[in-house]
């Protein structure tokens, strides 16, 4: 059984994302797991998020500017799987850092590091030939996005070749937006469900326990990015215990949701 899988068979897991290299990143993966998180999700920083809100277009800049390349990434990854070998870690970023030295090269050092799933932004199934592909060819999982305006004849397009979960962005904007009202997230959650039996986890908006327990109630993940990005700039190099307070407190809600289930 994958770590994805193994994870989701527990109930409706906590994503939690930082970006890599923006702080003190192995004290607050470590923090994330300490604290409770299910998955983690490590983005990586470019020139140009399109689809981030300010939090996490700052955080990409610290880091780059503090010299992040992909190969630091690798090495964080690899040695949070040793540290940590039964939670699921994901690659979430741009087309651009994932595809320059080409895609074999790419998935097979996801494979090397322990990746579990690479979710990559800006590249939509009709032009995905090569880096799934690739990615499955290393047993790594592409963690595909869906949108509200994903229509019944959209989606099985992006449920094909998914694995993993399927992210599903509850807004249609940047991250760190404010919540969609939690009836419009189950019923998209419902009409992918009846599609497809691939686990659903729900991102964009959610800053605080109580949004992370309704959303737990009708999906199978609950994705929170800006509010952690947030502590770290506000904490810089010393937001590890600031993130796994918070963390604890989204694991509890998130984890309600399992015993009522």
């Amino acid at each position: 059984m994958s770590r994805f899988a193994a994870t989701f068979a527990k109930g409706p897991a906590l994503v939690c994302f930082i970006t890599a290299g923006d702080g003190d990143t192995d004290a607050n993966l470590d923090a994330l797991v300490a604290g409770g998180a299910d998955v983690i999700e490590l983005g990586m920083p470019f020139t140009d998020p399109m689809a981030d809100g300010p939090a996490i277009q700052q955080a990409n800049i610290r880091s780059l500017e503090a010299g992040t390349r992909t190969a630091d990434i690798f090495r964080m990854a690899a040695d949070f799987r040793a540290r940590h070998p039964q939670i699921p870690l994901v690659l979430m970023g741009y087309s651009n850092p994932m595809t320059i030295r080409g895609p074999e090269w790419f998935a097979a050092e996801c494979g090397k590091a322990g990746v579990d799933g690479i979710i990559c932004v800006d590249i939509p199934p009709e032009e995905d030939a090569d880096l799934g592909p690739a990615l499955r060819e290393h047993g790594v999982s592409l963690i595909r996005l869906a949108t509200p305006t994903t229509d019944t004849a959209r989606l099985p397009a992006v449920l094909d070749g998914s694995s993993g979960f399927l992210y599903y962005v509850s807004v249609a904007g940047i991250t760190g937006m404010q919540q969609a009202a939690l009836s419009s997230i189950e019923d998209a959650v419902a009409r992918i469900k009846a599609a497809s039996d691939i686990p659903v986890a729900v991102g964009f908006g959610v800053r605080t326990p109580e949004q992370a327990e309704k959303i737990a109630r009708v999906a199978d993940g609950v994705v929170v990015g800006s509010a952690f990005v947030e502590l770290v700039r506000d904490h810089g190099r010393n937001a590890a215990e600031a993130i796994r307070e918070f963390t604890a407190s989204l694991a509890q809600a998130v984890h309600t949701a399992r015993e009522v289930a």
